[in-house]
């Protein structure tokens, strides 16, 4: 397809959230462009088991971060390339739980999700899993009773999942091994062919390099191109045509230092939590409500690190083995009573070296032959985390900056600060995952606070006034415009984002296809 053909759809982003839809929309039969401001990389030959090398899989432009709890960008939140920061997530894709998408209704703070868990989102889930590959445990103890079991058993628990286990038989939580996009058996992928079995590399964060992990480039990627659609890598895009009406009628991108245009009748902004809303305000596009950049929200992250007597090789096996959601409430444990709304999972945590050696640095202010001395036990480390509920606060947003990045457009400043709720569930949390590692019997435990997964800036809801798309992801003022990535998400949820990223991606897709046969 030209620039001058006109698409049916151009989709910006491939991660996550564009990546599902892009894939359904071929299949249907329409004409659709990708465009992915980074490259199209080769896993087998660009994904080196080592950390440094591997920093081209993150979003490295600039961002300006603000508040009492500035947020750390780069690898801890998107990426870069066909297949977005899929390309270097971890694979951990627990289900919401039906009770997450009605915060307002079950505590009187926060937003309800305008959609119901069994009409509108388990049916993507149970499809993703199946297509994906995703290994889990059957039965699953927590959420409602799936329709479907999980198609490959559990990934082998490496060694900070079996301290996890035990430390928390002592105390008294229920533990499961994880569901992980990752495959314990091979799998045909249409599109793409044989995907192997995971090898317990642990470099998940590094690219994998054997198609195991279901990041897009092995899995919805392939099989949009096989139905026709064209995926443009190395195209930013910075701007937009419309008429008169509002429509859009051009997407203009650069590429190669060359200004372009791509021709379209519809547009699926899939670029993030950070860049969508950048790219709108710049634009100055489907914000009458004013709530573009506004309800940023960002998961409650604190990890726990702990040293054993035996070896962990904490490098080794999935990174996240291990789950429980008993505390998924505040009531959920007898011994552990809580005060704060929502919840959070618990998870073991597998790490690289640098990114160890670096959190030391940052969190235990350790350098020189102190960090040296530290990391002479990485080899004994293992780790503990949560993910837990943010609530969308006025004083947490996204704006543009007056500093320019290399293109000559605005930098986004993100405004974070943990409020009172976050700090209580932190807190709570802190307590359980000490004394898990106390009874699994670790040494010089300490705490690195973090917070993950920016979220909620351009959210979902039925009252145009105060969100910015629809349920289906459709926005308010610009017809022809729909959003498919975490920014619609109107709470932050307690657990990890990327598998309702995809259902809704698919979601939206259906929608917008049924609209299309209504019209036709």
């Amino acid at each position: 397809m030209t620039n001058n053909d006109i698409a049916d759809a151009v989709v910006i982003g491939t991660g996550a959230g564009g990546a599902p839809l892009l894939a359904r929309l071929a299949m249907a039969g329409l004409k659709v462009v990708a465009l992915e401001a980074g490259k199209f990389w080769k896993a087998t030959e660009d994904f080196a088991t080592d950390e440094r090398a591997q920093d081209f899989l993150f979003w490295n432009d600039e961002r300006l971060s603000a508040g009492n709890d500035p947020m750390a960008f780069g690898r801890n939140n998107s990426g870069t390339g066909v297949g977005g920061s899929t390309l270097h997530y971890t694979a951990y894709t627990p289900r919401l739980q039906p009770d997450d998408l009605q915060l307002r209704t079950d505590f009187g703070v926060g937003e309800d999700w305008p959609l119901d868990y069994h009409q509108d989102i388990e049916p993507y889930y149970d499809e993703l899993e199946a297509f994906l590959g995703v290994s889990g445990p059957s039965p699953y103890r927590w959420g409602p009773a799936r329709r479907t079991a999980y198609r490959y058993g559990p990934l082998p628990v490496n060694a900070a999942g079996r301290l996890m286990e035990q430390g928390c038989r002592e105390v008294g939580i229920q533990t499961s091994p994880a569901a992980n996009a990752a495959l314990s058996a091979p799998q045909f992928q249409e599109g793409y062919g044989w995907r192997s079995a995971c090898t317990n590399r642990g470099f998940c964060q590094a690219g994998c390099n054997n198609g195991a992990k279901a990041s897009m480039d092995v899995t919805f990627i392939p099989l949009a191109i096989q139905y026709g659609a064209e995926v443009r890598a190395e195209c930013f895009v910075t701007g937009f045509e419309r008429d008169t009406s509002g429509h859009i009628t051009g997407v203009v991108y650069e590429q190669n230092g060359e200004t372009k245009q791509q021709l379209t009748r519809n547009v699926f902004l899939c670029a993030g939590a950070v860049e969508t809303p950048r790219l709108l305000l710049i634009n100055d596009l489907a914000n009458r409500s004013g709530q573009v950049g506004r309800n940023l929200m960002a998961h409650t992250a604190l990890q726990i690190w702990g040293e054993f007597d035996d070896e962990t090789v904490p490098w080794r096996g999935i990174p996240g083995a291990i789950i429980s959601e008993d505390t998924h409430r505040a009531n959920g444990l007898a011994n552990y009573p809580g005060d704060f709304v929502g919840g959070y999972l618990l998870q073991s945590i597998g790490v690289m070296p640098v990114t160890y050696a670096s959190q030391m640095a940052r969190g235990r202010a350790l350098w020189g032959q102190d960090l040296h001395d530290a990391m002479s036990r990485y080899r004994h480390v293992a780790g503990i985390n949560i993910l837990g509920e943010c609530l969308p606060y006025a004083h947490n947003y996204l704006e543009l900056s007056d500093e320019k990045d290399s293109r000559g457009l605005p930098k986004p400043r993100v405004h974070f600060s943990m409020g009172e709720n976050e700090e209580q569930l932190t807190s709570h949390a802190n307590q359980i995952m000490r004394d898990i590692w106390t009874a699994a019997g670790a040494r010089n435990i300490w705490a690195f606070p973090r917070n993950a997964h920016v979220i909620g800036t351009a959210r979902m809801g039925t009252d145009p006034d105060l969100a910015v798309v629809d349920p289906d992801g459709r926005s308010f003022d610009v017809p022809n415009l729909y959003i498919s990535d975490n920014s619609t998400f109107p709470s932050a949820l307690s657990v990890n984002p990327a598998l309702t990223i995809m259902a809704l991606s698919l979601r939206t897709a259906d929608k917008f296809l049924n609209g299309l046969s209504t019209t036709h």
